[in-house]
């Protein structure tokens, strides 16, 4: 049965990867022959979503097992596709190559930390979750902390850090599905994301846990492909090897010789000077508070009433009506404005770090605080991956305990072809924008510049601005989001607009399937603990999957809604979502297994105390959530807030354990049941 199904699905899988293989010629013959880029573009999106779409109608299912578990008979080497997929997120495929590329050496903490944290899901989790064979995470705490009878209590708040941590995750994944919708069909943003919501919703709604692992298989051989052949086509552009893993070690001395050249220039240096006094203005702006803004918009009706009465042109007229209605309108907004604009300048204003240099700072000290939130980043980002519901949940999905260990190594292996590609990526297209964009004549800039510039007018992209007047682009002029890097290195690199459409598609479908993944999380733990376990537990299975259904659609429409108030980059959220995660779930849940003393009271405390102190570090020192950098303890950044709520929560369990009674006999003989060999069941 099992060889069948596996046959089965390998001849699917392969006739699908064919036929993939013969659209991306097919596109490609027809761009040839003059189609249009933006017909291309939705030709990817429409096949892309019919595709998800027909996967998800085939696999609806009203059965229970295979709405949340996939009947629990997924393959181990599909499972581990599918699981690679699910893990492999926005963050991974559109933000990581650019956070690399924007902080080099320092951006190797989330390769180190995501890879990291699976090894931990192998060892310390996965095995025991499908040996407890039910369906959801709290699932798992309840029994472990409470049995049938007292549960509850854990039960309630492992489903409220479900829902924080997977909707924190979420929100990120449907931003990127917007931002990639609006650059390929040409949409607004916001329209974006709910087009992208559309997507998610017919993967996931018909039907669970099976729809999306079928699908998830399919998204990542779309991911896999999108991902490696810009890669490919850059490393054989650079360095004559098409294998960009191995071309790395070679191209990094020449960006090291390139980056030696632009320190050394002189106009570099002259780009940078202006934006230092430029900082410098907007600090006597706020020293002169509130009298400079009082000036300021003085200043600013004035030249509004100069151009009108001189009957300059309408050109100029609303350029100076424009500049008034910008002024801020009172001198609290101006101190924001000016703060922002001031630190703004300083950032550009800051020397060129080399790619290759680990912790770079001016002194000793500031290379240490360097080196201390890249180890407090690893740390947080190993610690919560090994907390993710989403992730931990496809334990349930294979047939034996055997089973989910293989899937592990395959999940594992399927990751890396992505992970160690990511920084060869990063090296391959700093060296072409420092070798071939910066030094270029202003007037022949290449298109996909204006093309990325205008996907979001207000905050743009990408920016080149001719600072010094010289005509000529220097690297210091040039401000790229790390969010936009991977999305035009077709565009970069000079391949032909196809390759675009398919790194898009990739994009798309990395977003997609961890978005499916954690909709189905939060529905799961809503329809499944709350409202089966607490409310009406005589549910039949259809009410069951019926409110599971309605609630993935409630929550997906929240998501959305949040996703298009832009609340901050893709990689803080995702950061943030770990922190979450490692504080709240990962004591409770390793001593769960680990530790027999752990008992109720000491799991309520750990969880309590765990997400409070993340939160509150959170709410101290995160700009976006009115705190500051002058909160911070020994000067960690917010994002990895889990390096204190970790030790808050695993010391608040252990000694809230140890001073209350043992934990009943039930809990004992769960402990014995998960940690016994399979065949002994």
């Amino acid at each position: 049965m099992k060889r069948s199904l596996f046959a089965r699905l390998s001849r699917y899988y392969l006739l699908f990867a064919l036929g993939f293989a013969c659209f991306l010629v097919a596109l490609a013959v027809l761009e040839k022959e003059g189609m249009p880029r933006v017909w291309i573009g939705y030709m990817f999106m429409f096949a892309t979503i019919v595709l998800y779409a027909s996967i998800g109608v085939l696999s609806r299912t009203s059965n229970v097992a295979e709405y949340y578990v996939a009947g629990r008979r997924v393959p181990a080497l599909y499972n581990g596709m599918a699981t690679a997929a699910d893990w492999i997120s926005a963050a991974s495929f559109i933000s990581l190559a650019g956070g690399l590329y924007l902080h080099g050496f320092d951006g190797l903490a989330y390769i180190m930390g995501w890879t990291g944290g699976y090894c931990l899901v192998a060892l310390l989790i996965a095995p025991y979750l499908r040996r407890f064979g039910q369906y959801t995470i709290p699932d798992f705490l309840a029994a472990r902390y409470g049995g049938e009878r007292h549960g509850r209590t854990v039960r309630l708040m492992a489903v409220a850090a479900t829902i924080i941590v997977s909707f924190t995750y979420v929100v990120a994944q449907i931003y990127a599905v917007g931002l990639i919708a609006s650059r390929f069909t040409g949409v607004d943003f916001s329209v974006g994301i709910f087009l992208g919501l559309a997507s998610i919703l017919v993967c996931s709604f018909l039907g669970g846990m099976r729809a999306i692992t079928w699908t998830q298989v399919a998204q990542y051989i779309i991911i896999l492909v999108a991902f490696l052949i810009p890669a490919m086509w850059l490393s054989a552009k650079h360095s004559d090897n098409p294998v960009p893993q191995v071309a790395y070690g070679k191209l990094l001395p020449k960006l090291g010789e390139r980056e030696a050249v632009l320190l050394a220039d002189p106009r570099e240096k002259e780009v940078r000077d202006i934006y230092r006094q430029r900082a410098t203005e907007f600090q006597a702006r706020l020293d002169g508070l509130p009298a400079s803004w009082e000036a300021g918009r003085s200043q600013v009706q004035h030249d509004l009433e100069r151009v009108r009465l001189r009957n300059a042109s309408l050109l100029e007229i609303r350029k100076a009506e424009r500049a008034l209605i910008a002024y801020p309108k009172n001198a609290e907004d101006a101190e924001t404005v000016w703060a922002e604009q001031r630190d703004f300048n300083l950032a550009r204003a800051r020397q060129l770090s080399p790619h290759a240099v680990p912790f770079p700072g001016k002194d000793r000290q500031q290379s240490d605080i360097k080196r201390n939130n890249f180890l407090a980043l690893v740390f947080c980002l190993m610690i919560g991956t090994a907390a993710l519901p989403h992730i931990l949940m496809r334990s349930y999905t294979t047939p034996s305990v055997h089973e989910t260990r293989v899937s592990v190594f395959w999940t594992l292996f399927f990751i890396l072809l992505i992970y160690l590609t990511i920084p060869a990526l990063a090296v391959l297209v700093k060296y072409d924008i420092y070798s071939a964009l910066a030094g270029t004549d202003f007037s022949r800039l290449p298109t996909w510049v204006s093309y990325w510039a205008n996907v979001d007018k207000a905050n743009p992209l990408i920016s080149i601005t001719d600072v010094n007047g010289d005509g000529i682009v220097q690297l210091a002029e040039i401000a790229i989001d790390g969010d936009v890097l991977v999305l035009a290195t077709p565009e970069i690199a000079g391949l032909p607009y196809v390759i675009s459409g398919l790194v898009a598609a990739g994009g798309l479908a990395a977003a997609l399937s961890t978005a499916d993944g954690l909709l189905l999380a939060i529905s799961n733990a809503l329809s499944h603990d709350i409202y089966y376990k607490l409310v009406d537990p005589r549910a039949s299975t259809q009410k069951r999957v019926t409110i599971s259904k309605l609630l993935l659609l409630g929550v997906a429409f929240i998501a959305a809604y949040a996703a298009s108030t832009k609340p901050g980059d893709i990689l803080s959220l995702v950061g943030a979502a770990f922190s979450l995660a490692a504080s709240t779930m990962f004591p409770a849940l390793v001593l769960g297994v680990f530790w027999r003393r752990a008992n109720r009271q000491g799991a309520v405390a750990g969880m309590v105390a765990g997400f409070l102190v993340c939160l509150f570090y959170m709410l101290r020192t995160n700009p976006i959530l009115g705190g500051g950098a002058a909160g911070q303890w020994f000067n960690i950044a917010p994002i990895s807030a889990g390096v204190f709520g970790v030790p808050a929560g695993m010391l608040a369990l252990v000694l809230v354990s140890w001073f209350t009674p043992p934990p009943e006999s039930d809990a004992e003989a769960l402990i014995d049941t998960i940690r016994s060999p399979e065949n002994r069941a």
